[in-house]
């Protein structure tokens, strides 16, 4: 089969030389990257078993990868072969030249910029004599374009055009700005600017430049501002269990069952694409309620407006990845609405198809029931079938003044574009020491934590009693638990002053929490495990020393509480001191 493919690709090839007197030029575009690097790196790909491969900037610090040029037929077929033998992405597309600005591979080549082919080289080995050249006005020459009879005359295309409705003369606009003949207002109304594009649009497309155009000139102009939408197999579809009436693009997505108050319709290739109706009983706290659990998901990227008023609600996110959109409105005590999941890189299509969607949504009778997708299986990290987002690491961190500054191991700032504090609170990194694994963080709000630090100035006995404060999995709990140990040694494995050793089996999670003597004061901070290559027993754990984190807290302009010798604190006492003082701190993309 991969012989078929690259026959067919050779003979569109060999067909390239008439192909480059020609105007009408496209492409299949197969992927964009976000980077040059990323897109240089993809085309190496392609480029060692397809040919015709082509690298172009879209604008936007987004480059296109694309198969081409080809007559609109020859790109038509060579979409539909390469897609079903998967040798290109299903979501594959006929772009045009307009689309594209400077070709970056191959390396030197300029076509969108094509040359009229070359006049024939005779044999040198038979005319050994040069021949003298051609005039330049000759060599130059390009022949005239071959003007498209009208489907209609004048009078008459006017007449036809006489019976759009204000809509569809808006959408004739709308196709002009879009193919780049059209600046003005969309108003319907056909005055000189419209009518002056209307004539450049078919000198472009070597129809007779009349300002009018015929019923074929307006059809060819719509299937051009369409066909990004090839592909996607947009149809109307009617969700009786929803209620709800729309567009979709079953190309690409079909139904995956119901989880109140969604219905999922997800990529049938395994693709980024995702569709959600959104249907639910329910009141304006409902609404809101659903507004802001959405904005906890995995498919909804942080970055990007909101818009919630009193009855309906608009949600944007934007990642590297993934572009969302979701919308829905309360009326009649339903709540309906659809979200679109769109890979990045796609805009124009994405957008295309979001107004697709938008202009044919309508509520139907019905809605989807509360029980839809109830199991017995369910999972905390997922919302009616979505995953909820989560960081990429959570340790322990605990409070020590009254502002809500935060003391927390440094493994959790590695390769994090935000910090925060029970999830809610944004913070930021003040200072951090390598050596010692210590952070101090700092809300970007004044916090006002139900208790604080006081560290012990007294050196503790060997063998005491000890606890760790901890988020041991990761906040899943919803508060941090207390794990009780002995204290080992003063000092470090290798005698450093600095660490305390523990007799204490802790979990990643609690790296960064306070351990406490028996009295409820702060001896010092749980580390993270060691990457040594040599194994310690499970119940072997260090402490940052708290002498040397209130070093650390002076030089960042902080001072923290000491207390000297402390009496035995109740179990229920030390509980709920830990439960004030020690905080959840996540490290997110």
């Amino acid at each position: 089969m991969i012989r078929i493919l690259f026959s067919l690709i050779l003979a569109l090839h060999i067909g390239a030389g008439a192909l480059r007197a020609q105007d009408d030029l496209v492409w299949v575009q197969i992927e964009a990257q976000p980077t040059l690097a990323e897109a240089q790196q993809a085309i190496q790909g392609y480029a060692a078993r397809l040919q015709d491969v082509n690298g172009f900037a879209l604008g936007g610090g987004w480059y296109a990868i694309a198969l081409g040029p080809y007559t609109r037929g020859d790109a038509t077929q060579v979409l539909r072969v390469l897609r079903r033998e998967g040798a290109i992405p299903r979501d594959s597309y006929i772009a045009f030249s307009s689309s594209f600005r400077q070709q970056f591979w191959p390396v030197g080549a300029n076509l969108l910029d094509l040359p009229q082919p070359a006049a024939p080289v005779s044999d040198p080995a038979a005319e050994p004599q040069a021949q003298a050249p051609e005039p330049q006005a000759e060599r130059e020459a390009a022949p005239e374009p071959v003007i498209a009879p009208a489907d209609e005359s004048p009078a008459e295309a006017r007449r036809s055009e006489g019976l759009l409705s204000r809509e569809e003369r808006m959408d004739l606009q709308r196709m002009l700005k879009w193919a780049g003949f059209y600046d003005a207002g969309i108003d319907g109304a056909f005055g000189r600017g419209t009518r002056s594009s209307m004539a450049e649009w078919q000198r472009a497309n070597n129809f007779e430049p009349t300002g009018v155009l015929t019923t074929l000139q307006r059809q060819e102009l719509s299937r051009q501002y369409n066909a990004v939408l090839e592909g996607l197999g947009l149809q109307m579809v009617q969700d009786s269990r929803t209620g709800i009436e729309m567009k979709l693009p079953m190309g690409l997505v079909a139904l995956d069952g119901y989880e109140s108050p969604f219905a999922h319709y997800r990529a049938t290739d395994g693709g980024a694409a995702q569709v959600l109706l959104i249907s639910q009983v329910g009141d304006r706290n409902t609404l809101y309620g659903l507004y802001d659990i959405l904005q906890t998901l995995a498919i909804v990227p942080e970055d990007g407006p909101r818009d919630r008023n009193s009855d309906s609600f608009v949600l944007n996110g934007s990642n590297d990845r993934i572009v969302t959109y979701i919308q829905a409105a309360l009326g009649d005590g339903q709540i309906k609405g659809f979200g679109l999941v769109w890979p990045a890189g796609d805009e124009e299509r994405r957008l295309r198809l979001l107004n697709e969607m938008r202009d044919s949504f309508a509520r139907l009778p019905g809605v989807l029931e509360a029980s839809a997708g109830m199991t017995e299986e369910q999972r905390i990290d997922l919302v009616s079938g979505l995953e909820v987002r989560k960081p990429l690491v959570s340790r322990s961190g605990f409070y020590v003044d009254d502002r809500g500054t935060v003391v927390t191991t440094r493994e959790v700032l590695q390769n994090c574009g935000r910090i925060t504090l029970d999830e809610t609170h944004e913070a930021s990194v003040v200072a951090e020491d390598a050596d010692a694994g210590i952070a101090i963080l700092r809300p970007s709000e004044a916090l006002a934590p139900v208790a604080r630090a006081s560290f012990a100035d007294a050196v503790p006995r060997l063998q005491s009693d000890v606890a760790v404060a901890g988020y041991s999995y990761g906040g899943v709990l919803g508060a941090p638990t207390l794990t009780y140990g002995q204290l080992a040694d003063l000092r470090g494995l290798n005698g450093e002053t600095t660490v305390k050793r523990l007799a204490l089996a802790a979990m990643p999670g609690d790296a960064g929490g306070p351990v406490f003597d028996s009295g409820g004061a702060v001896l010092g901070m749980l580390l993270p495990e060691g990457e040594s290559a040599q194994k310690l027993p499970e119940d072997v754990s260090f402490a940052a020393d708290g002498a040397a984190i209130r070093a650390i807290l002076n030089r960042a302009g902080v001072t923290a509480a000491a207390v000297g010798q402390t009496e035995g604190m109740a179990p229920e006492d030390l509980t709920n001191l830990a439960a004030g003082m020690t905080v959840l701190v996540s490290c997110w993309e």
